[in-house]
């Protein structure tokens, strides 16, 4: 063979190692939450559980919280990851049962890196001059107190270990207020959002971001069992509630479930740390802003 023809061989075969290389190293690189704890509130089903099956997907072990022993051990059975996932009963309107939460993953896994404080919602739908108090202070303590107690006891651990992530589910509501019968919501959402940024800016330069995101309406468990309420209280079907929703977005449909949890698994990890303080739309196209 040429000296010429030998050259060519060698540069032919550089290149074709070098177009390799990405590809092997992306097969061996870690998972992006590899080693990380998350908490998840309301982690059982829906959104929550969702989110928790993206997050051990790449690697994290999740700590799972809910009313519901019987689906906390379902959840856990049906996730199949082992000693990687735990399950922590927990009624998030009790101060002390989210202190008990994150206490208990700190406890077994020595340290909480992630929290999302996905559990809410809100019951007893009626307009503002009908609304009880029962149904506002529950839709505050499931909202907004829940996320308060449970960011302050996780920033305990994340301040210690240098790192956190903490990610609030809100709700495309918390960026209007164009529906009746729901103001509790509307207004716990919103002040959500509040509660986000406030942390965002306290925090910014400990390696903690804080961020929400604002879903639009998902068909999860959750919505099949309020849904039907909510639209009585507007004086609708449920199948109307349901299509207005959709019509209101520009994809013309509901979002899903593992729409919101890519973006919680964006916002989780290393890839994430440059946002913080926003609340990001996952509602196909239906908020302004």
């Amino acid at each position: 063979m040429s000296e010429l023809a030998s050259e060519s061989v060698r540069t032919v075969r550089g290149a074709a190692n070098q177009a390799q290389a990405p590809a092997a190293t992306a097969a061996h690189a870690p998972f992006l939450l590899d080693k990380r704890v998350a908490v998840i509130t309301g982690g059982t089903r829906g959104i929550g559980r969702g989110i928790a099956e993206a997050f051990a997907a790449q690697g994290a072990t999740v700590v799972l919280g809910g009313k519901s022993r019987a689906k906390g051990e379902q959840a856990l059975d049906e996730m199949g990851i082992g000693d990687r996932a735990m399950f922590v009963a927990c009624d998030v309107r009790r101060r002390d049962d989210v202190n008990n939460l994150v206490d208990q993953a700190a406890s077994r896994y020595g340290s909480v890196d992630i929290l999302v404080n996905n559990a809410g919602g809100s019951d007893r739908f009626a307009l503002v001059h009908e609304m009880s108090d029962e149904a506002w202070e529950n839709a505050l303590n499931l909202n907004l107190n829940a996320a308060f107690w449970g960011t302050r006891r996780a920033l305990g651990c994340m301040l210690e270990h240098g790192w956190g992530r903490i990610i609030n589910i809100s709700s495309v509501e918390g960026k209007q207020g164009n529906k009746p019968a729901v103001s509790h919501y509307i207004t716990n959402k919103h002040a959500l959002n509040g509660l986000t940024k406030a942390v965002a800016h306290e925090y910014g330069t400990k390696n903690i971001t804080c961020n929400a995101i604002c879903p639009g309406a998902i068909e999860t468990d959750m919505m099949k069992e309020l849904g039907p309420q909510a639209a009585a209280g507007a004086g609708i079907t449920y199948q109307q509630f349901l299509d207005n929703y959709a019509a209101e977005s520009a994809i013309k449909r509901l979002n899903t479930v593992h729409e919101v949890a890519a973006m919680a698994t964006l916002l989780a990890s290393e890839l994430g740390g440059g946002i913080t303080g926003a609340l990001i739309n996952v509602d196909g196209g239906t908020a302004q802003w």
